[in-house]
Parts: structure tokens; C-alpha cells; sequence
């Protein structure tokens, strides 16, 4: 069995890779042309600095692990079947079911590559990816001036003890200092006591805000007859605050690239604030079962090697197989979407496609072994 295992695990591993490759080269070349209208730009923020070729090809560079993270399942799945079904093809498989193979084995050497696979797109998509991706959005911004979302950037609440505040963050330049923040505090009974407008500012490491050149106006309404406002322009102000730099991250980059920890983190702290939080937590449970997809890939191709046919290509199957996973990473993202309207339980928004196909492949898989 130690080298059947050998011999199978290589020839996926072999496979996967060159299918990898070949969708990270496509992905590399549709990248860089999207980069090219930006070249010979000068920076916002440096004019002296071009945006040249070498900067986009490092953008793009620093965009692949993420490109690894998100198809990874879908390479596993076409070489797998592209494997299993050559070994079908050419008899080799038959030779290995009387040497032992039997199906349960199969399934279970299938199930322990597929593992493989789970902890690496685990380790790129929470570690890796994150990291590359971050860096490439900062070195973007160097040449774009900011990262911002949409017209009126990111919006973040947060209860104190005697207070609450909403906040919000325009844009995050390059060296991680925020642009055009608005902070307005509330009262217990929901009253407005103060409003602050900063045009930088910076998340420090002991739970406070420094902001610079600040306009904070205080409401005091002590008194209805002496209700009056009290303006103060301050070139500093410290603002403590529990909002870090990754939940300012996470509300301005795009959650699935974020890392599990930080989006976790970030969802407790809008349940502690009274948000909703149910997008986030569909993120959350995605990017928990989307390493165990590679699992369902697996075993998705196990039912092509108990196919007999003797002459003809491949391609059709392979074909059939991609078909497959396409549908899948759709159904996926579709499943994400209707969770979200219909308020479904975010892990079972989550889980349904991987439950869905896995008891699919496994069905098929049986009768092709008991029935056929």
C-alpha cells in the first residue's frame, strides 16, 4: 500500500501542480494587462516616483497567493480526475483494485492527500495571502495616495461605559495612518455630545487613536436657555478607543482576504456594539470550510476511476470534471448571498454546498463500486 500511495499521490500532486501553474499564469497575464494603463503614472503622494514596470509586476506578484488560495480546490479537483482517469483509461487502476486497492482503501488514500491539500490552502489563505495581499494594496495606494471604500470610506461603531461612538475612517494610506476620520459621540439616552473631525491620525499598539489636526465641537445642553457649542481646534488628540488597525483593515479591504483571527475578532466587536454582523460571520464560517473543499474535490474524483472505458481521450471527462467544480464555487458564492437575505445561520449558509456534493460524489461513487 506504501507504494501505491506513492505512486497515486505523486502523479496528483504532479498533475495538480501543472494545473495550478497554468491557471496562475492565465490569471498573472489578465493582472498585469489590467496594470497596464497605469504605468508612467506619478504618484500622488511622491511625484517624483513612477509607477513603472517593475512595480506592476511586483503588484501582480503579490496578488498570486491569493490567486493560490482561491484555486487550489478547483486544481485539485481537475487533476485528480485527470489522474484517476488515465489510470481508468490505460488499465493501471484495475491492476492496482487486484493488487489491493480496494475501495474504501482508495477513499481513505484519497481522503489523506486531500488533508495535504487542506492544511496547505489553509496555511496560504490565513497566512500568506493576507500578508501578500495587504502589501499590495499599500504599495497600490503609494501610487493611488489612499485606500478608500466608496464615497464615505469605512463606518465602525463603538459602546463605551458612559458613551457610545460611530466612526468613520475615509481613507488608509500606504504607511497605515488614517485619512479623514469623523468621530460622534452619543450619550446613553442617544443624545449628540460631541463631534470631532480629523484630518490623520494613527492607531497606536496601547488602545488609542492619536489624531492630528482635530475640530472638535462639544453640544452642552446643561440648561435649555444657555444650550451652546464649544469649538476647539487642537493640533493632537488622543482618543482611547479598542477599534485596532486590523478591524479598521477588515472594514476597508475585502473580509475574505482577511485572516480568520482578525475577522473574529472584528465580529465580536460589532456584536459587542449592537451591529449586525451576519455578512461577516458567512465570511467567517466561508473561510473555515473553504480549505475542506479540497476534501470534496477528492472525493468527487474517486467515482472516475470506476469508470470503464478502454479507448478515447480523457477530455471529456476532465471537462465534465471542471464543470463540476464550476458549479460548485458558484453554488458556493450563491448560497453566501441567499444565507445573507434569507438570515440563515452563517455556518450553514457555509456548509451547505461542500455537505451537498460530498453526499453527491459519495452516492455516485457507491453505485458505480457496489451496483457496477
Amino acid at each position: 500500500m506504501k507504494t501505491i500511495r506513492r505512486l497515486i499521490y505523486w502523479e496528483i500532486l504532479l498533475a495538480t501542480g501543472f494545473v495550478l501553474l497554468a491557471f496562475l499564469s492565465l490569471f498573472f497575464f489578465f493582472d498585469f494587462v489590467e496594470e497596464l494603463s497605469s504605468l508612467g503614472k506619478p504618484s500622488r503622494l511622491e511625484p517624483d516616483v513612477i509607477y513603472e514596470v517593475r512595480h506592476a509586476l511586483l503588484y501582480v506578484g503579490l496578488l498570486m497567493p491569493s490567486r493560490v488560495y482561491e484555486l487550489l480546490p478547483i486544481s485539485v479537483l481537475i487533476g485528480t480526475i485527470a489522474v484517476l482517469a488515465r489510470l481508468a483509461q490505460t488499465s493501471e487502476y484495475t491492476i492496482l483494485r487486484t493488487s489491493g486497492l480496494g475501495p474504501w482503501k482508495a477513499l481513505r488514500t484519497l481522503l489523506g492527500l486531500g488533508l495535504i491539500f487542506v492544511l496547505v490552502t489553509f496555511a496560504v489563505g490565513d497566512y500568506v495571502a493576507p500578508l501578500a495581499d495587504k502589501t499590495a494594496q499599500l504599495l497600490k495606494a503609494r501610487y493611488q495616495g489612499r485606500i478608500s471604500l466608496g464615497q464615505t470610506g469605512a463606518w465602525l461603531k463603538e459602546r463605551q461605559l458612559y458613551s457610545n461612538f460611530s466612526v468613520n475612517v475615509g481613507s488608509l494610506s500606504p504607511k497605515g495612518e488614517l485619512g479623514e476620520v469623523r468621530i460622534f459621540e452619543f450619550d446613553n439616552q442617544g443624545l449628540l455630545v460631541s463631534t470631532l473631525e480629523a484630518a490623520q491620525g494613527q492607531i497606536e499598539t496601547d488602545e488609542s487613536w492619536t489624531l492630528r489636526k482635530v475640530l472638535r465641537r462639544e453640544f452642552d445642553t446643561a440648561g435649555q436657555m444657555s444650550a451652546r457649542i464649544l469649538r476647539s481646534d487642537l493640533e493632537t488628540f488622543r482618543w482611547p478607543s479598542t477599534i485596532t488597525a486590523e478591524m479598521v483593515s477588515v472594514a476597508l479591504l475585502k473580509p475574505e482576504r482577511m485572516r480568520t483571527t482578525d475577522l473574529y475578532a472584528y465580529i465580536q466587536h460589532l456584536e459587542s456594539n449592537g451591529q449586525t454582523a451576519q455578512r461577516y460571520e458567512i465570511e467567517f464560517w466561508r473561510k473555515v470550510f473553504y480549505p475542506l473543499s479540497c476534501l470534496v474535490m477528492v472525493v468527487l474524483a474517486l467515482p472516475f476511476a470506476y469508470l470503464h472505458f478502454r479507448s478515447g481521450g480523457i477530455t471529456g471527462y476532465v471537462f465534465g470534471g471542471v464543470m463540476i467544480g464550476i458549479s460548485f464555487f458558484l453554488l458556493n458564492n450563491v448560497f453566501g448571498y441567499i444565507g445573507n437575505l434569507n438570515q440563515w445561520q452563517p455556518w450553514f449558509a457555509a456548509a451547505s454546498p461542500s455537505i451537498i456534493y460530498s453526499l453527491v460524489s459519495l452516492g455516485a461513487f457507491g453505485w458505480l463500486v457496489l451496483r457496477r
